[in-house]
């Protein structure tokens, strides 16, 4: 696990712990690399519910409640599908947050419209579920860890946002 990585994942633990908050997490791409560099933490669970990693698009269907229109219409790599992850982690678990990571690590997968290494994020919280995209460039365990570390990163910055 890279520095940067295992830095995220601290302070991610770090400011829910002081919260006395809980977070679930919904991997695609990342196969359980989010929850893995978050469990590296110490007493991470005082802080982690649950970690679903949900690959096949049916599983996003069946656990996380994500809309087959949402599937049929965007695919599971979209800014929709990510927040309808989020939204549906933080419901099943009942955490105060919920943190989903959907795209394409490569090498095969991608189109002109959507690149190999393109990722959605999504946190879904208290004052609703924001998402961001990322174009991430390298092999796919690069892709990978760029995803789970800017998954934590964006985790940090919402969690510090609903602080003020």
């Amino acid at each position: 696990m890279s520095a940067a990585l295992r830095a995220a994942s601290a302070a991610a633990f770090a400011l829910l712990r002081s919260r006395n908050e809980r977070v679930s997490f919904a991997e695609s791409l990342t196969g359980g690399l989010i929850a893995a560099s978050f469990v590296e933490n110490p007493g991470a669970s005082e802080a982690l519910d649950e970690s679903y990693v949900t690959y096949a698009a049916e599983s996003k269907i069946r656990i996380l409640g994500v809309r087959r229109e949402t599937v049929d219409d965007d695919g599971v790599v979209s800014a929709r599908c990510a927040r309808e992850m989020a939204v549906g982690v933080r419901r099943v678990s009942g955490a105060d947050w919920g943190v989903s990571a959907t795209g394409l690590a490569g090498p095969d997968g991608g189109t002109e419209r959507t690149p190999v290494g393109t990722v959605f994020i999504a946190v879904a919280g208290p004052s609703g579920a924001h998402v961001r995209e990322y174009h991430f460039a390298g092999n796919r365990g690069m892709v990978r860890a760029q995803a789970a570390q800017a998954a934590l990163e964006a985790l940090c910055e919402e969690i510090q946002g609903a602080a003020h």
